[in-house]
């Protein structure tokens, strides 16, 4: 190695190791809880000198794989005890990675108390997520780190295995820049923040709460132009299973990818977010077309092509600049498509693209493409995050509205009782109404939206606009509405342009009087207990 930081003006040696002021490294303390990666790692580190100090698990993984390593309690002289709650805590160990070596005075010091340099400090902490639970809050991992990176000008600290490679790059090249050194403290401050904040959760039984931001990236404008915009990643803690699970592959630094196209603004990742939450929504294939953070058509069939296709004839003007997500591949023949019918498309988000998709689509490349790093499958299997939204200089917290409503869900409430056909489209319009904004009402049929009528401050007036969007389409159509009927007006207004059956929380006092017009009607009504708002 070169000369790095390893040189000082205070030279001394350790009766243990070469002259401090040679360019040979001092220890490696290894102690990971997720050890993916690790053995690589430590062998590597090996080889440019380092001498490997572990623990417990971690020590035997490297002893397993022949890779040299001195357990800790081998030079601290004190054993691990109380079932290993105490193990790394000591003046020797705590010593090591917090002398400034750049200090006369701390380099006499610890030349007086025989402690040697600790310079590199690996430790990822007890994985929390996986198991809530007191034996499970680390008290020595995040000493370890926080020690570390407070003297990062000396030591370099690593809490995630992503970060190896980086550090060895590094290393190969002389030693770890004082810019990555930097940025891998920074990392574990937030790290340590969010793993507390995760326990303070826990321990408050969810009354207090808190949201780490990552690394952010700028967008290309805000809301509008003249307003700047910029996006952050919610970080999690890693872990081995659980941090996946949590973040659930939606909209982040660590779930998705942009594959080509303009940068991004703020309004491409609102649409974004909202066209791929409701395209997870489905578990069949289904296309989602959103405009201004509202569907202009959805459509689900047994091939994605095909749903596109329908989604797009849902409402064609509205689909002029529009964010299209898909809950499966985009295909060859999806992407031809937005060529032939000379479509204005700002931004799609799908799971996968498919072969020749993006050279077909080099024909458009301001169109934006956002891979997604899971698909439908894997949100519904589970718990979405939390989601947040800033108010009146705070933030609003709600978990998201992952209720599922099915057949057995449904309570019939007139004469008229909708036939198989009406409940299968009945079910997919709950599902779309679920994500236009209120007041909402959607007409469907065949499972295909007719008409949607979206952020009406009347629900009689979103009635009116999703009739007038479907035309003649609602003839036989079936109609959600996100919330009850406060009169029955809308009833009257869905059945002039042909509904045949309505799917509605109820709840109203006046549900006896919209049973009867739609009895009076002959339209079929059923109710789902449970309101749909989306502001």
């Amino acid at each position: 190695m070169k000369e790095g930081r390893y040189t000082t003006k205070f030279p001394y040696s350790f009766p243990s190791r070469t002259p401090y002021n040679s360019p040979v490294p001092g220890y490696a303390l290894l102690s990971v809880s997720d050890k993916t990666g690790i053995e690589p790692f430590g062998r590597m580190l090996v080889g440019l000198g380092y001498k490997l100090l572990s623990t417990g698990g971690t020590q035997k993984a490297l002893d397993a794989a022949k890779i040299p390593v001195t357990a800790v309690e081998e030079l601290t002289k004190f054993p691990e005890c109380f079932g290993g709650r105490v193990k790394t805590m000591h003046p020797l160990i705590m010593g090591g990675i917090l002398f400034r070596r750049e200090n006369a005075d701390d380099v006499k010091e610890a030349k007086k108390l025989g402690i040697e340099p600790i310079d590199l400090v690996v430790v990822n902490l007890y994985p929390f997520a996986d198991k809530p639970d007191s034996e499970m809050i680390d008290i020595g991992g995040p000493t370890l780190l926080r020690s570390a990176a407070k003297n990062h000008s000396n030591v370099t600290v690593v809490c995630d295995p992503k970060d190896y490679d980086r550090v060895i790059a590094e290393l190969q090249r002389g030693d770890v820049s004082p810019r990555l050194r930097q940025d891998l403290a920074a990392k574990v401050f937030l790290h340590t923040a969010a793993y507390d904040a995760m326990i303070t959760e826990w321990m408050s039984d969810g009354k207090n709460t808190g949201v780490m931001l990552g690394d952010g990236m700028n967008l290309r404008y805000g809301e509008n132009p003249h307003q700047w915009g910029k996006y952050f990643e919610m970080y999690q803690p890693p872990s081995p299973s659980a941090s996946e699970a949590r973040r659930g592959g939606g909209v982040g630094g660590g779930g998705w990818k942009q594959l080509q196209g303009k940068e991004l603004s703020y309004l491409n990742l609102l649409d974004a977010d909202g066209a791929w939450i409701a395209a997870c929504e489905f578990t069949d294939p289904t296309a989602v077309f959103v405009k201004h953070a509202n569907p202009s058509g959805i459509a689900s069939h047994a091939q994605i092509d095909e749903a596109f296709q329908r989604a797009y004839d849902a409402d064609r003007l509205s689909a002029f600049g529009v964010v299209i997500a898909l809950n499966r591949e985009c295909t060859a023949a999806i992407a031809q498509k937005i060529l032939d019918q000379k479509m204005f498309v700002e931004l799609i988000i799908a799971p996968s693209f498919g072969k020749d998709v993006l050279e077909i689509l080099k024909a458009k490349p301001n169109i934006r493409l956002l891979e997604m790093n899971s698909d439908v499958r894997s949100r519904h299997a589970v718990p979405q995050p939390p989601q947040y939204r800033s108010v009146l200089g705070g933030i609003l917290v709600q978990n998201p509205d992952d209720r599922i409503i099915t057949e057995k869900d449904l309570t019939i409430v007139t004469e008229k009782k909708p036939s198989a056909d009406q409940i299968r489209d009945l079910l997919f319009a709950w599902k779309c109404v679920k994500h236009a904004k209120s007041n909402a009402i959607v007409f469907a049929k065949d499972l295909v939206t007719v008409g949607i009528g979206a952020g009406q401050t009347s629900r009689v007036d979103a009635t009116w606009i999703a009739a007038k969007r479907s035309g003649l389409s609602a003839r036989g159509a079936v109609m959600a509405s996100d919330a009850f009927f406060p009169f029955p007006d809308s009833v009257e207004e869905a059945a002039k342009h042909g509904i045949v059956a309505i799917i509605q929380p109820g709840g109203s006092v006046k549900d006896a009087e919209v049973f009867a017009k739609a009895n009076e009607l002959g339209v079929a009504m059923v109710l789902t207990g449970v309101r749909a708002f989306r502001h």
